[in-house]
């Protein structure tokens, strides 16, 4: 018996993603054009397809998508100031994705070591056209500077539900700029793993995701010059 084809998204389910997403990015301050807006809907749907057969992600509903994947990502949208940001244990592309999404001019670097995810993101560049996204996979210690994929080191690196800060640390080092910075996307301020590492960091700041109640912080840390 064959397994049943992965099902598009009805044109009333995409017209009441399209109508959440606005409201979204209305509360959050986001103004993005029409075009953008269509990415992260297509990018939306291309989850809900993966995820019938590739279990990409823990949320099925593409309505909790909106809220849980791309505006959660896009919440750190105004504090991305840099050209090269690399988004380290990816997944299904967030944060990378929506920010590659949202910022053309941003050179975006995702890595995983889970294949299927990363088989995943190399169909959503090629869909979407992300040319200023690029997808590796392997593990984050086993990456150099200069290599094929990753000519140069990284003026951000982030990551949204990679590891404890300390790890997410010591494993990236060496693929961060001098004076460039980390950013972890969290939910509470996590003290625990700063008392636990000693790792103090720079600056915290509260993010705002519309629809969602939880709290969420941008953990930032600088590299030392």
């Amino acid at each position: 018996m064959t397994a049943a084809m992965p099902k598009n998204l009805k044109q009333d389910d995409r017209a009441q993603l399209q109508a959440k997403l606005e409201s979204g990015l209305d509360q959050m301050g986001i103004s993005l054009l029409p075009e953008q807006k269509q990415k992260l809907l297509d990018y939306v749907e291309l989850i809900y397809k993966w995820n019938q057969v590739h279990n990409l992600t823990a949320v099925r509903e593409p309505m909790e998508m909106v809220t849980l994947h791309i505006l959660d990502s896009l919440s750190v949208l105004a504090h991305i100031e840099c050209k090269h940001l690399l988004d380290v244990g990816a997944g299904a592309g967030l944060p990378s994705i929506p920010l590659a999404i949202c910022l053309p001019a941003l050179q975006v670097t995702a890595i995983d070591a889970v294949q299927k995810k990363v088989s995943f993101m190399r169909q959503v560049k090629a869909e979407l056209g992300l040319t200023n996204f690029t997808v590796i996979h392997g593990r984050i210690e086993d990456q150099a500077v200069p290599s094929k994929e990753m000519p140069e080191k990284f003026d951000v690196i982030i990551s949204r539900a990679f590891s404890e800060i300390a790890l997410f640390i010591k494993l990236t080092k060496h693929l961060l700029v001098n004076g460039g910075s980390w950013l972890a996307m969290k939910g509470v301020v996590p003290e625990h793993e700063f008392k636990k590492s000693s790792i103090q960091p720079t600056e915290i700041r509260p993010l705002k995701v519309a629809g969602l109640d939880a709290e969420r912080h941008l953990v930032v840390l600088k590299q030392d010059t």
